[in-house]
């Protein structure tokens, strides 16, 4: 591919996790554990392909509707990224990393670990990778609206929400790949993606690979993107 038809921007929903686990007679939580593991590969290969921006949804506002044993595991999962050797591989290797989503309702030990890291990585700039922790397209929107009344004006434009997104100054997304083969966005960027190419492979996204990666950049380039023109 040119440097033209790569995405600046890929946001990656990583669905098919305990699908993955149950079709293997596994516990629910080590699909999730399989699902984390591959996150520092397939950043890697955003980065060798030129990416600015990738974004992962690895937790819903939804998902606090799961059980409690689901909700820990993954609270325990988000742990072992946030402080293990993932990271500090990532940001020693000039990777930004933020967190985008309301944070409040974490536990104060995982709000502390991803401001850190944020403050740890901000002047990295060989890619920027976004982890949308009790992320929900509608409530990233509320949220925008709020801070720019909060400013006193009493009509807002399109840019005084874009200004005040979680993902504010950051290009937006140019493809959205959905693993597992769910055709919906689920309100994934819900404002930022309006330009944004779908991709939906059928692989849950513990089987998400390069190989997987690359096919969903071939399948972006060749679409023709006319912006309404």
């Amino acid at each position: 591919m040119s440097n033209q038809e790569v995405p600046k921007h890929v946001g990656i929903i990583m669905d098919g996790n305990r699908r993955w686990a149950r079709g293997r007679g596994l516990a629910v939580f080590k699909g999730h554990e399989e699902g984390a593991d591959h996150i520092e590969s397939i950043v890697e290969h955003a980065k060798t392909k030129g990416i600015e921006v990738i974004s992962f949804w690895a937790f819903s506002t939804e998902n606090w509707k799961r059980s409690k044993l689901e909700v820990d595991a993954l609270m325990r999962i988000f742990r072992t990224i946030l402080t293990g050797p993932m990271v500090t591989r990532l940001i020693q290797k000039d990777v930004k990393i933020k967190t985008i989503g309301d944070m409040s309702q974490f536990p104060q030990d995982i709000q502390d670990e991803a401001s850190r890291l944020a403050v740890e990585s901000e002047n990295n700039e060989a890619i920027l990778v976004n982890l949308a922790l009790n992320y929900g397209g509608r409530e990233e929107v509320v949220f925008a609206v709020n801070e720019a009344l909060k400013e006193g004006k009493t009509e807002l434009t399109q840019e005084d929400i874009s200004s005040h997104l979680y993902t504010k100054g950051q290009p937006e997304p140019d493809l959205i790949i959905r693993t597992s083969g769910e055709r919906r966005h689920s309100g994934f960027l819900l404002w930022q993606s309006r330009d944004a190419e779908y991709v939906y492979p059928e692989v849950a996204w513990p089987d998400f690979n390069e190989e997987e990666f690359d096919k969903a950049l071939n399948d972006y380039a060749q679409r023709e993107r006319r912006f309404g023109k």
